[in-house]
């Protein structure tokens, strides 16, 4: 099993920046072939924030592109997401996602708790 630990949600003003990190703590030879972010909020159903495979392609929402970008740091099981010029319907709990393969072959799938991200003046 993959467990995630996520960090860097917080309270930011309008149009400032985060940044979210997520890191997978992988026991056996997992091989985690997507990596990314969901968000969630108040009253309304997971969304898509972005995504990136092991080899590098990228995936993101509509309303955030152009404003965020999602990373990895694959040898240290880690992916990152800059959030640009913040606006204030950002604001929800940012969950931590990874598809993974397990070493007895098994499609598998891990969500961190979520981090609280707010905008607001």
């Amino acid at each position: 099993q993959v467990q995630l630990v996520e960090s860097g949600g917080g309270l930011v003003q309008p149009g400032g920046s985060l940044r979210l990190s997520c890191t997978a703590s992988v026991i056996r030879r997992f091989i985690l072939n997507r990596m990314g972010w969901y968000r969630q909020a108040p009253g309304k159903q997971r969304e898509l924030v972005a995504t990136a495979t092991v080899d590098g392609t990228t995936n993101y929402g509509d309303s955030v592109k152009g404003r965020f970008t999602v990373s990895r740091d694959n040898p240290q099981n880690t992916v990152h997401l800059q959030m640009n010029n913040l606006k204030p319907e950002d604001t929800a709990v940012y969950y931590c996602n990874v598809l993974y393969t397990s070493d007895y072959g098994a499609s598998l799938e891990s969500w961190g708790d979520g981090t609280l991200v707010s905008v607001s003046s």
